[in-house]
C-alpha cells in the first residue's frame, strides 16, 4: 500500500514553518512525521499527516506551493541491522532510494521508515516477498 506524502515549498525566512504548523493546527490535522531538506534560500518540507488531502487543500488555500507524492512506509524492529535488510532487498532488485526518513510509531516499538523510490510498485513487491512489513494508510495515518 502506498502512503501519501505532502511536500511544501518554503522560502527560507523566519516564521514560514510556523505558518504551516499553525494552518494544520487550525484544521485539526495531525503531523505523523516530517523532514526538511533545505538550501540557503528555500526548503522542502515533507510530511506524513493524518489527513493528506485536507492538508494539501488548506495549505494551497493559504498560498503555499504544495505537492503530493506516493511513498512506502515499512515497519522494522528498532534494532541494529533491520534497516540494512530492507535497503539490501531494494538494492538487490536495482531499486534506487531517492530519500528516506524514519520515526517511531505510536502503536508499537517498531521504527517506521518512509521511503521514496522511482518505482514504488516494484519496491512494494520486493519488500513483501522478503517478509518486510509494509504498512497501510490506516496504520500510518492513525485513522
Amino acid at each position: 500500500m502506498l502512503v501519501q506524502q505532502i511536500s511544501v515549498f518554503l522560502e527560507n525566512k523566519s516564521g514560514r514553518l510556523a505558518e504551516v504548523t499553525r494552518i494544520l493546527h487550525h484544521q485539526q490535522i495531525d503531523i505523523r512525521a516530517l523532514y526538511i531538506a533545505d538550501t540557503t534560500e528555500y526548503g522542502i518540507l515533507r510530511m506524513i499527516v493524518d489527513q493528506p488531502e485536507a492538508a494539501q487543500a488548506a495549505l494551497t488555500e493559504n498560498g503555499f506551493t504544495v505537492s503530493s507524492t506516493n511513498v512506502i512506509a515499512i515497519a522494522i524492529p528498532d534494532q541494529p541491522g533491520t534497516l540494512d535488510e530492507a535497503l539490501d532487498t531494494l538494492s538487490r532488485a536495482s531499486i534506487s532510494v531517492d530519500y528516506l526518513y524514519a520515526y517511531v510509531g505510536r502503536l508499537s516499538t517498531d521504527a517506521i521508515v518512509v521511503i521514496r523510490v522511482e518505482d514504488p510498485r516494484q519496491a512494494l513487491e520486493r519488500l513483501r516477498q522478503t517478509g518486510i512489513r509494509v504498512l497501510d494508510r490506516e496504520e500510518v495515518y492513525g485513522t
